[in-house]
């Protein structure tokens, strides 16, 4: 079985060092996590990690089960890329001058996507969302306009056949802890879940 991107979504409650116990999953098992986002999810008191990955889909089900070994965690599923609507969010810094004296760069900025969020007399900052490809081009583009900084955020996702979805979320609060895990159960819709 070879290895790919797989986005592993986890539902938690909001507690203190559960995000600490998730990584040492990862650690111990010497795999390398290419992005981590958490968030509120639809519902008030769940939150939700978004976690990507490139591994074999039998090394991600072994996660996704001891993953929801842990107290807080309501559900994990894995998905991949095919599977889900995802996006990241980045910021450059560059010159502002270099804006101003470069149409140019002006153009380029525009082809993609990106909008100002910051304008000041020494640098502005403008952000552009979409998958890393095309952020990671913007780099390249800025680079020889004299890019001052670069960050990209987490990968955020969300499930496409996920109908029904935010219902079920809500019956997640009321389970009682400690309910087996079925592996890979498959839902109507087609995604791969872990159902409780």
């Amino acid at each position: 079985m070879s290895k790919q991107e797989y986005t592993i979504t986890v539902y938690t409650e909001n507690q203190i060092g559960l995000l600490n116990r998730i990584a040492i999953i990862f650690s111990r098992r010497k795999i390398n996590i290419d992005s981590l986002n958490t968030s509120p999810s639809e519902v008030d008191s769940v939150h939700r990690f978004t976690i990507v990955i490139n591994e074999t889909e039998e090394v991600v089900r072994k996660l996704c089960r001891q993953i929801e070994k842990q107290v807080e965690v309501l559900k994990a599923y894995y998905n991949t890329a095919d599977e889900i609507v995802w996006q990241e969010l980045a910021l450059y810094k560059v010159p502002t001058e270099v804006i101003a004296a470069e149409v140019k760069v002006e153009r380029l900025l525009r082809e993609h996507g990106a909008k100002a969020v910051v304008i000041r007399k020494d640098y502005t900052v403008f952000e552009v969302a979409g998958h890393r490809e095309e952020t990671d081009k913007l780099i390249r583009v800025l680079e020889p306009f004299g890019l001052i900084e670069f960050v990209r955020s987490g990968r955020v996702a969300i499930i496409k056949a996920s109908d029904g979805f935010h219902e079920k979320l809500k019956e997640f609060e009321y389970r009682e802890p400690g309910e087996e895990a079925i592996e890979n159960e498959y839902l109507d819709q087609g995604e791969k879940v872990f159902t409780m």
